[in-house]
């Protein structure tokens, strides 16, 4: 961990709802007083640093008197807007007193999804960062709907890492790190102190739903520093009860679970590609179209079984195999009437099919990145 972690200068921080709230009880002041300590020294060494934090919504139930979580999403809507008054006053204070500036930056799906959009949110946090200011990013919860949500905050911290590329994601839980397996339930469980991101197993390791007061889970946590692992960031999930856990982290010190970023890594291009959550179109592929993609091949149409949603021509599309899996997401160089007409038949046919000439390639092997 020693040799990974010193030498990281981008660093996203996320911290979950129970840490920022105290298990729902109000914000902690206290706690969020040491990350700023924390963050603010980190930052007068050269580091640069984002945070992405939860606890809009649970400071908003606290404040409306709420004892449990709303299910209704204006409902959820009001919380978040009541309570994100509470959560960057709160911060904002916490980093005045080292000097510092914070600024709110609050994302959609939405946002990332739309190239310009992405490009624009990624000039104002590198140009924040540049002026030492501590952005605080959450999800807009008071605008977000199901459709667009990007559903907890771990995987928001995991795409605001890739947005900037950042070397390092940590993710501050209520909870040591992963372990083989629930160390509620199971009292052999064990901590896993390192592994590749990405690894198979610890998905079966991390199954489990969140906390009555946040949305993720560890499951989340393990899927999010897959995600971030394309950028090549390695991620870190440790307890944010721990004392001084960033300083300690970047010193070099083991705590929690490492997830290291194998050596390649997605062009910048592919990784947005890679990182659309929602999309409208999708394709169904025969083995020998998924074959072909991970030769490195463009998506044919001919190997398309089956087409659904509706979509524009450069549209980013889902590519799933037969059983729903996913396999890619790419830029379609058709619409969705015309995939649908040429799906399952050669690209010398795609003239008599249409009734003028189009590209060969359904998804060009350049638009697209296997997941």
């Amino acid at each position: 961990m020693k040799t990974v972690l010193t030498s990281c200068k981008r660093i996203v921080v996320k911290v979950g709802s129970s840490l920022v709230t105290n298990q729902g009880a109000g914000l902690d002041l206290e706690a969020l007083g040491n990350w700023a300590r924390q963050i603010a020294s980190l930052s007068a060494s050269g580091h640069e640093v984002v945070l992405v934090s939860s606890g809009a919504i649970a400071e908003g139930l606290q404040r409306l008197g709420w004892a449990t979580r709303p299910t209704l999403i204006h409902e959820l809507q009001a919380a978040a807007a009541v309570g994100q008054m509470g959560l960057v006053q709160a911060y904002e204070s916490c980093f005045r007193q080292h000097g510092l500036h914070a600024a709110q930056v609050l994302l959609t799906h939405a946002d990332l999804v739309d190239r310009e959009r992405y490009l624009n949110a990624r000039a104002t946090l590198t140009t924040l960062l540049g002026l030492s200011v501590i952005p605080i990013i959450n999800e807009n919860d008071t605008v977000v709907t199901d459709e667009i949500k990007f559903g907890d905050n771990d995987t928001l911290g995991a795409l605001v890492t890739n947005l900037i590329d950042a070397d390092v994601l940590v993710i501050l839980t209520d909870q040591s790190g992963l372990y083989t397996a629930d160390p509620r339930k199971d009292p052999s469980a064990t901590l896993v102190s390192e592994a590749r991101a990405g690894e198979a197993q610890l998905e079966a390791m991390a199954g489990g739903a969140g906390s009555s007061i946040g949305r993720g889970g560890m499951l989340t946590k393990i899927l999010a520093a897959k995600r971030a692992a394309r950028s090549g960031a390695h991620t870190v999930i440790a307890s944010g009860h721990e004392r001084d856990v960033l300083l300690r982290l970047l010193q070099g010190e083991a705590i929690g679970t490492l997830l290291t970023a194998p050596p390649l890594t997605l062009a910048a291009r592919k990784q947005w590609l890679a990182d659309h959550l929602q999309v409208t179109g999708k394709l169904v592929l025969d083995d020998g179209a998924i074959k072909a993609l991970h030769e490195g091949k463009s998506l044919l149409p001919i190997g398309v079984t089956r087409v659904s949603g509706e979509f524009q021509r450069g549209a980013v599309i889902a590519c799933v195999d037969a059983d729903g899996r996913d396999i890619a997401r790419g830029l379609s160089n058709y619409n969705d009437d015309e995939a649908r007409r040429i799906a399952r038949h050669p690209s010398q046919e795609i003239t008599s099919l249409l009734g003028y000439g189009g590209d060969a390639e359904l998804i060009h092997r350049d638009n697209l990145v296997l997941l």
